[in-house]
């Protein structure tokens, strides 16, 4: 695969939907090893079809392909889906307590590459495009990261995303994290 043939975009289809949720559940955390998990990062949230596709109709998700296949995602939230996924909830009410409160924001609801499209500038290509299309409607771009996924922390630090604020949920401690576009 030769980066020059990656192509990025927004999500309009079915079937882009349903590579993603195939790269999500390769990625899950619960499916790879502690070594994998070290090296590689993972996923925390498995989402439905149902809810990816109201996400995508909201604000469609940021997707980057070869040739007809999803390599990577970088899934778009926006506020209105503060209650549809339980753990999610947490970092919602984090991002209201601080102190000013970001306005205008987005989330980046999971990012994730194919393994063999790791190491070759998807996960930036992917926020670079993300940042692009986006700055016309919002101002930040803010996710969170658990502390143990120490190679998706380092990499979203690497494209610009600052820590705005860690916190303790669901016995997990999180980098809520935030890029000004």
């Amino acid at each position: 695969m030769h980066s020059t043939n990656i192509t990025y975009q927004r999500a309009t289809t079915d079937e882009e939907l349903l590579q993603i949720l195939a790269l999500q559940k390769q990625n899950l955390a619960d499916v790879l090893s502690t070594t994998e998990k070290e090296n590689e990062g993972f996923v925390t949230v498995a989402h439905s079809f149902d809810l990816l596709k109201e996400m995508n109709a909201a604000c469609p998700h940021i997707i980057a392909k070869y040739g007809d296949t999803v390599i990577g995602y970088a899934l778009c939230m926006t506020k209105a889906f503060k209650t549809k996924i339980p753990i999610l909830v947490s970092m919602f009410n984090v991002i209201e307590s601080l102190d000013p409160i970001p306005e205008n924001y987005v989330i980046m609801g999971q990012v994730c590459i194919a393994k063999s499209a790791r190491g070759q500038g998807v996960f930036r290509g992917l926020y670079h495009y993300m940042s692009e299309i986006l700055k016309l409607d919002f101002k930040y771009i803010i996710t969170e990261v658990d502390v143990d996924n120490s190679r998706s922390s380092l990499a979203h630090k690497a494209v610009g995303f600052k820590v705005l604020k860690q916190y303790q949920s669901d016995d997990r401690v999180w980098e809520l994290i935030g890029l000004e576009i």
